[in-house]
């Protein structure tokens, strides 16, 4: 089952990446960043509203707040370092860097959930994120100490941000897994949409305006958003985040694909290699989870 999930938010948050994609040369950065949480909190509540018509809701105690607010607060940490990486070194180098999460994850999961890594999972991971690295057609010659360095933390800041979100989800006592994540899942974005539009309101008026006028856009990256992150939180309640996100690493065979197919460019031999290691990976990292 997590396996399912996983693939099934990976393809989802492939198509909200699109669609922030799109925003982006509208809106900014920011302002595409800021649509994920605010306009994903309406549809991931929604379904929260119909999930409590059918069981009641398990207690929050202040366990999982604390939880839920450092996998939230981790992940907008994380996507700033890695817009500054992307700045400084361009797509490649900072795609690279961002994926050495499931590797710090794993690190995390066991100083934090205790939860098991062992030599054959470990190798697993490492395959299918050295995968990525080649994949990514980073150009490692010019890049500078410091940007590796921002773009490894922000790396681990998402992988924090997983053990934060999958923390909060254990905290809860009862209820199925898409039940606890959801509720995690309201909480996460209520706090990332409050930061976020207090942050706006303080320092960038004009990046809210622009965020109204185009809130058709807006709504369908939120829903695609929310979608994508409520099966991440599944994934998370079923089994270590590390296992979840290094299966996540196909989002980036699935990103190539459309590329391939909408803008009709080729892969090379480098990248065929990169996506043989992602598959036999992700194949071993099934095998011994």
């Amino acid at each position: 089952m997590w396996v399912l999930a996983t693939l099934i938010a990976a393809l989802a948050q492939t198509g909200r990446n699109a669609a922030q994609a799109g925003l982006t040369g509208q809106i900014g950065t920011i302002g595409a960043t800021a649509v994920r949480f605010v306009f994903g909190l309406p549809f991931a509540a929604l379904f929260l509203l119909v999930m409590s018509t059918q069981s009641a809701l398990p207690p929050v105690s202040a366990a999982t707040l604390g939880w839920t607010a450092l996998g939230a607060f981790s992940q907008i940490a994380a996507t700033a370092f890695m817009l500054v990486t992307m700045r400084g070194q361009g797509f490649g180098v900072a795609t690279a860097l961002m994926k050495t999460e499931p590797v710090t994850l794993a690190v995390f999961g066991v100083l934090f959930l205790s939860e098991p890594l062992g030599l054959p999972r470990l190798g697993a991971i490492l395959l299918a994120t050295f995968g990525v690295i080649l994949m990514s057609g980073a150009n490692w010659s010019r890049a500078r100490a410091t940007s590796i360095a921002i773009g490894i933390a922000a790396g681990a800041l998402f992988g924090l941000s997983a053990i934060g979100f999958r923390g909060a989800i254990l905290t809860l006592p009862d209820g199925g897994p898409v039940l606890r994540a959801s509720v995690v899942l309201v909480i996460a974005l209520a706090m990332q949409s409050a930061a976020m539009l207090a942050w706006l309101g303080l320092l960038d008026r004009a990046v809210l305006r622009a965020i109204a006028r185009s809130w058709r856009i807006s709504l369908a990256a939120g829903a695609l958003g929310a979608f994508a992150s409520l099966f991440w939180f599944i994934g998370f309640a079923l089994t270590s985040a590390a296992n979840v996100r290094t299966l996540a690493l196909v989002e980036v065979i699935f990103a190539q694909i459309l590329s391939a197919r909408l803008f009709r460019q080729g892969a090379s031999l480098r990248q065929m290699t990169g996506m043989a290691m992602i598959v036999a990976g992700v194949i071993l990292l099934i095998r011994v989870a």
